[in-house]
Order: structure tokens, then C-alpha cells, then sequence
């Protein structure tokens, strides 16, 4: 009959402390190879929609750039408060969902509609008319800078009762961070209760940011 070891129990355990100790993996920046902060600016290529992560020296490197290949992603967070959009307005976008993002693209020499999906960042065809009357009435969507800066939408609440609709001038790495987590924590046809508490978090630390960069706007 085997003798069993007696620590073969806290062997997991012990296994589970060794890989807690071990540092993460850091990142880098993906023009010089240095490593970067945890909280580090974004490059935005706007022929491929890539982002890239960047040290603040090659972010310096591309700000203000006219023709480069890359562009300095803004963090500046701005809530529109007093936001103008109908319920007639958003319906004639033709967005099958109640999250979506606006930015203009230069390579395609137009305003671009996307919403996030489990399948990543979904664009949607928008009719050029319904977003110009939306712009007429909002002035502040001129100011926003080509490729790297967003009108982004969030009606989930509105469309329930149970929240007013949210509007913010947002950096494209935030865009791009709530696609992320649509695509990888949504499950099922109603993306479950774990895809929701994300999406609700991630817009309350959005408000945090327009709060405290003094970016809530009319």
C-alpha cells in the first residue's frame, strides 16, 4: 500500500503562494522597447485603427504631429452635460445597441460609428445627414481631434428607465479599453451579470476621470 506524503495537500497551496510572488509580466513601449508605467500614454496608427503602447518620450515624439505615422492618444476625459441628442436623432444612426463611440477617421475622410461587440469593435454605417444634424446641435464635436479623440454614448440605463443617457469627449484607448471588456467577459446572448458590473464600472471611473480633470462641459 502507498504511503502518502503528508504535504501533498499544501503542495497546491505552496504552488499558488510561489506564482502570487512573481512579478507580472511588465510592458513595453512598442516604438523604443522601454518599459512603461502601468498608467502610460497611447499611440494611436490611424491607417490600421492600432493602438500602441507608449513611454512618454515617444509619446512627446508624435504630439502635435501633421502627417506622421502615429498620433499622441489625449487623456483628458470630458463629460457633455448638456449634450443634445432626441430619441428620433439616435434611432435615425441606426445603432443596434445602446453603447457606441464617433470619432473622424483621416484615412477614410469621414465621421466612423462603432459599437462594441463580443466580436470586437463593430462599425456601423452612418447616414451622413443624421450625424451632421447631430453636430449642428452639439458645436463641441468640432473640437474633437481626428483618430485619437471620440464622442462616446451610453444610453444601456436610458433605454431601461433607470439612468439618464451619458455623453463624453473620450481618449480612442478608452473606446477601445470598453470593447475590450464587452469582448472578452461577455457570455451568453445577454452578456451576464459579470459584462454588465464591468461596463457599469468602467463609466463610473470615467466620471471620476471628467471630475477630476475638471472636463465636465456644456
Amino acid at each position: 500500500m502507498p504511503i502518502s506524503d503528508p504535504l501533498d495537500g499544501a503542495r497546491p497551496f505552496a504552488r499558488l503562494r510561489e506564482l502570487a510572488r512573481r512579478p507580472t509580466p511588465a510592458e513595453h513601449c512598442d516604438v523604443c522597447g522601454q518599459p512603461v508605467a502601468e498608467n502610460h500614454d497611447h499611440l494611436m496608427e490611424p491607417a490600421a485603427r492600432r493602438l500602441l503602447c507608449a513611454c512618454g518620450a515617444c509619446a512627446v515624439l508624435f504630439s502635435g504631429q501633421t502627417g506622421a505615422r502615429y498620433k499622441r492618444v489625449p487623456r483628458d476625459v470630458r463629460m457633455l452635460e448638456q449634450f443634445e441628442l432626441s430619441d428620433a436623432q439616435w434611432d435615425s444612426l441606426r445603432l443596434p445597441i445602446n453603447l457606441a463611440f464617433f470619432f473622424y477617421s483621416s484615412p477614410k475622410n469621414r465621421v466612423v460609428a462603432c459599437y462594441p461587440s463580443p466580436a470586437g469593435a463593430t462599425e456601423s454605417l452612418l447616414p451622413l445627414e443624421a450625424w451632421e444634424e447631430v453636430a449642428e446641435a452639439n458645436p463641441v464635436l468640432a473640437g474633437m481631434e481626428p483618430d485619437v479623440q471620440a464622442l462616446l454614448v451610453n444610453r444601456v440605463g436610458y433605454a431601461r428607465g433607470l439612468a439618464p443617457a451619458e455623453y463624453f469627449i473620450a481618449p480612442a484607448d478608452r473606446c477601445y479599453r470598453l470593447v475590450g471588456i464587452i469582448r472578452t467577459r461577455w457570455k451568453g446572448l445577454s452578456g451576464g451579470t459579470e459584462v454588465w458590473r464591468d461596463i457599469a464600472g468602467f463609466f463610473s471611473d470615467l466620471r471620476t476621470e471628467a471630475g477630476r480633470g475638471g472636463g465636465s462641459s456644456a
